[in-house]
């Protein structure tokens, strides 16, 4: 009668042995599963990050594509808040359109700041293909209403409601604007502006 326990307990050991294996192998695809997916999702891009893969200005003015021109800074929670949309729009555009970004609290950009009369962030500029200003808009603007107006810079038609005002945050006073401001300069939201 030992023959028929010891088919048993061996018939017992291997099919543990199989089932542990199965769970093993299991868990490995799971894992591997896992990883894979978090590699491909789409890595959450950073402002910097962003500026830092954006088109030299030098480049944009030469290069005769219309450009869509961006004054930012990193404390900026309106440009932040902007990152995903304006991601999207540059894998749309980036073809047809200069995606340029220049950070206000960069002193080289001064000069370009009081060009475009930049008192509020985020603010765009819209060039066309020989690098003229066509249009501006200040604050934080919907993805819709900025597709609207690039099909418009792509299509050398005049830019939609081109002056509409989004979120704003104001810059801080000496930082190349002459524009006095009467409120918290890292604010968001609507802003009194004297003109003078």
């Amino acid at each position: 009668m030992t023959e028929p326990s010891a088919d048993l307990n061996t018939q017992s050991s291997m099919a543990t042995r199989i089932r542990n294996l199965v769970v093993v192998l299991a868990a490995i695809a799971l894992s591997v599963a896992l990883f894979l997916g978090l590699q491909t999702q789409n890595p959450s891009t950073s402002l910097s990050e962003l500026a830092e893969t954006s088109i030299p200005l030098e480049v944009a003015l030469e290069n005769e594509k219309p450009t869509f021109m961006e004054f930012y800074a990193n404390w900026c929670l309106s440009c932040q808040s902007m990152v995903p949309d304006m991601v999207a729009l540059r894998e749309s555009y980036g073809e047809q359109v200069n995606f340029v970004m220049l950070n206000v609290d960069n002193t080289k950009w001064l000069p370009e700041m009081d060009t475009y009369r930049v008192d509020g962030i985020p603010h765009f500029v819209f060039l066309d293909r020989q690098g003229e200003a066509i249009a501006e808009t200040i604050g934080e603007l919907p993805k819709p209403i900025l597709q609207d107006k690039l099909d418009a810079l792509v299509a050398g038609v005049p830019i939609p409601d081109a002056g509409n005002m989004g979120n704003v945050s104001s810059l801080e006073s000496g930082s190349g604007s002459e524009v006095p401001r009467v409120s918290d300069p890292r604010s968001h939201g609507s802003q009194v502006i004297i003109n003078n």
